[in-house]
């Protein structure tokens, strides 16, 4: 028996045998064609070029329909890929100019252009790379007339291993029989660990290598809820499992039985359960309506599948359509927060080749380079604002300056509505993100204009500890539990209420149990987590007292190691929900 250590991507633990999925993609060689052949070369890749349109669309109409418009827009993401005139022209230039065959031509063009994607040294543009791929794996396969196994149509019931899946193949595995999928690479935010919480497919990514010491029918376990792997399991850590099983199926009754009752500490003391969400839809979920409101509303989904920028009332047809759904509740939306080369349109000036989007122009600074397009989104969420519990957050706000141009947009945008008689709430409340470290050092500066704060853990991590967790070289020094991490936490916090400002978290520190007693007891009462935890994160607060919590959190401070707090942490918290 072993155990490998991933990314947890969709919670859940199954056990059973293996059904490996070769990575095989089809030898391709840069095979030379003769000139009279181009004609026929180009006809071929128009041939297969058609066959994955018309997969893809299928794609996304059954996602669609099974899984919601949010999912179906991936895929409608993966057609405007395939759709790109600038790519299929540099796929025909290599067919006709530099005479190589269809399918070397596909993967030579296709490929470039995902290097450069995993250069840019940014887990959101890596994962993009993915969807690149697995384009190009359509077009090749066609080409080759070759087709990889068709996971809709196993016979058996068998945890899914590969090297990785793509987001067509995870979207099409049949619930049936696969019963959760385990993969070498991957991240938090590709589209294919999306789609399978989507689909509540356990799910580990990132494991590394692995897939050469397996062979099919091998049991393993897959633990989406810890991010392992365990090939070979003994009959011992078989039977934990099981009983584990159980005991989750008997807590998952006890949580059910909280979702009416208030987020409060035993002691009464009011703790602000908020959701993070991406897609409007998202926002009618049942577990929605006992939160305490949206504390993260993504709004890059716009940009999905567009081969043109949202207008106005797009942006505003979503807002209002979450506001509505959240009937009074607080709706707190972040504005744009991706690099500029996701954004359709030319927008290359922004970029040097060499430019990493991690350290420049992403987020809030794109924003304030482009004023037009920010002043569209502005504007809509101020229309959107009226009668209702609205907030704008800014994201990587990393200095005074950026904060104090970004609030002046607003109030030009507010004066132009004004003008133009259009209704808006004058008093919206206007926050940021803190996610770097100088707005965290800088932090009782920024509480003076700011009207609250959110703290994006995921990336006051990464700029902290200058590492990449979606990197599985370096992905072991990632950790929430770092003694910096912690101290910058109660830093930010205290500058908030010397200003008596809200200060919350939104990143995935939050939505991790063992972590809720140190915020809680570090001070925080305004809590934005993903959705599916909520339940667990009520049991929490509702199983300790703000003493117990302090106490916690005052032992916390004084270790100097990330893995003791990360076991100290542990520790507790079985203790609070054994």
């Amino acid at each position: 028996m072993y155990t490998k250590r991933g990314i947890p991507v969709s919670p859940g633990v199954v056990i059973g045998p293996c059904l490996i999925v070769g990575s095989d993609d089809g030898k391709v060689s840069p095979r030379k064609i003769a000139p009279d052949k181009i004609p026929l070369e180009i006809e071929r890749f128009k041939s297969a070029f058609a066959h994955a349109e018309k997969e893809i669309a299928e794609n996304e109409k059954l996602a669609s329909s099974s899984l919601g418009q949010q999912y179906g827009a991936i895929f409608g993401a993966h057609l405007a890929m395939l759709r790109d005139p600038h790519m299929l022209a540099e796929i025909k230039k290599s067919i006709e100019e530099d005479r190589f065959s269809a399918e070397f031509s596909c993967r030579k063009v296709l490929r470039n252009y995902a290097e450069k994607f995993r250069t840019l040294g940014n887990e959101y543009f890596a994962e993009r790379a993915n969807d690149l791929i697995d384009l190009e794996r359509k077009l090749v396969h066609f080409l080759l007339g070759k087709h990889k196994q068709d996971l809709s149509r196993l016979s058996a019931p068998a945890l899914i291993v590969a090297h990785n899946l793509t987001p067509s193949e995870t979207a099409g595995l049949d619930r049936r029989y696969a019963l959760g999928f385990a993969t070498e690479v991957g991240g938090h935010t590709s589209h294919t660990a999306i789609i399978a919480g989507a689909l509540g497919l356990p799910a580990v990514v990132g494991l590394g290598s692995f897939l050469k010491e397996l062979n099919d029918n091998d049991t393993i376990i897959i633990d989406g809820n810890e991010g392992l792997l365990i090939v070979d399991p003994d009959e011992e850590t078989i039977t934990q499992y099981r009983d584990s099983e159980e005991r989750m199926k008997f807590v998952a009754r006890n949580l059910d039985k909280l979702k009416n009752l208030s987020s409060e500490t035993m002691c009464g003391e009011r703790i602000f359960l908020m959701a993070n969400i991406e897609f409007p839809e998202e926002a009618e979920q049942e577990i929605l309506k006992n939160s305490d409101g949206i504390g993260l509303y993504r709004t890059e989904f716009l940009y999905l599948g567009r081969e043109k920028v949202p207008t106005e009332e797009d942006h505003f047809q979503a807002y209002t359509k979450v506001i509505q759904a959240m009937d009074g509740k607080p709706v707190i939306i972040r504005t744009l927060d991706i690099g500029a080369d996701k954004i359709p349109g030319n927008y290359s000036h922004l970029y040097s080749p060499e430019s990493n989007p991690v350290l420049g122009i992403r987020s809030i600074r794109f924003s304030l380079n482009d004023l037009d397009l920010f002043r569209i989104q502005l504007r809509a969420i101020l229309r959107a604002s009226v009668n209702a519990n609205v907030g704008i957050m800014f994201p990587l706000i990393s200095s005074l300056m950026e904060l104090r141009q970004a609030k002046m947009t607003v109030r030009e945008v507010m004066e132009d509505l004004g003008e133009q008689n259009i209704p808006f709430n004058p008093d919206v409340q206007i926050g940021m993100m803190v996610e770097v470290p100088s707005a965290a050092v800088m932090a009782d500066i920024f509480a003076k204009e700011a009207d609250f704060f959110s703290i994006g853990t995921n990336d006051l991590i990464m700029y902290t500890l200058a590492v990449d967790r979606s990197d599985p070289a370096v992905a072991k020094y990632f950790s929430s539990g770092d003694p910096s991490i912690l101290h910058l936490l109660n830093t930010i916090r205290q500058a908030g209420a010397k200003q008596k400002k809200r200060v919350s978290i939104c990143g995935q520190m939050s939505s991790d149990p063992k972590y809720v007693p140190l915020l809680i007891g570090l001070g925080y009462r305004h809590l934005s987590v993903t959705p599916h935890v909520i339940p667990e994160i009520k049991q929490i607060i509702r199983n300790i007292t703000i003493r117990q919590a302090e106490e916690i959190a005052q032992q916390a401070l004084s270790m100097d190691l990330a893995r003791n707090i990360d076991s100290f942490l542990r520790q507790e918290f079985f203790k609070l929900c054994p």
